[in-house]
């Protein structure tokens, strides 16, 4: 038996659709995040590449080189040192670019920012993120679901929508 799409192309075609949509979709399929932990969440990241959860499903190559990649996970805890090279890499990925905030210590200081000096109350202080995944530290599924949802929010940009041509223009002229 064939599918759907078999039976409706069978003969040749053409598909249409929007360029918005083309867009959104290649880049949510090819997402490259960059392999960067800094405490404890870096494991429960690093599982989720692994067999058992596979993240290479939904098109995720890790990549070394911020230039490489489109894609921050920010998983551990921030400290005011680290906040510098934070900032730094995320500048030097390309756009557009997202940041997953992954664990309760990068996504509010955690445990450790009531009686440390050292430790940032959220990266989001820092860098804009995109999505937050909760937990102490999450598990892989909790990664997968903010995956999703980053996903989500890639589907609905647009690039197309005179907003997002005005925000281009005007950065256009800032960079002049």
């Amino acid at each position: 038996m064939k599918g759907l799409l078999d039976q409706q192309f069978e003969q040749g075609g053409v598909i249409i659709t929007k360029v918005d949509d083309l867009l959104n979709w290649s880049r949510l399929s090819s997402l490259f995040p960059m392999t960067f932990g800094l405490a404890c969440c870096a494991i429960e990241f690093m599982s989720t590449g692994t067999t058992v959860y596979d993240m290479d499903r939904f098109g995720m190559v890790p990549r070394a080189s911020p230039r490489q990649a489109d894609v921050m996970i920010v998983s551990g805890t921030v400290t005011f040192k680290m906040a510098d090279r934070i900032k730094q890499l995320y500048e030097q990925m390309s756009e557009p670019r997202y940041v997953i905030s992954m664990g309760s210590c990068s996504n509010c200081g955690g445990p450790y920012w009531q009686h440390g000096y050292h430790v940032v109350k959220g990266v989001d202080r820092i860098i804009p993120v995109d999505v937050y995944v909760p937990g102490c530290p999450p598990r892989p599924e909790a990664l997968i679901g903010g995956i999703l949802k980053l996903h989500e929010k890639i589907r609905n940009e647009s690039r197309m929508k005179p907003i997002a041509l005005q925000q281009l223009l005007k950065k256009e002229k800032s960079d002049v």
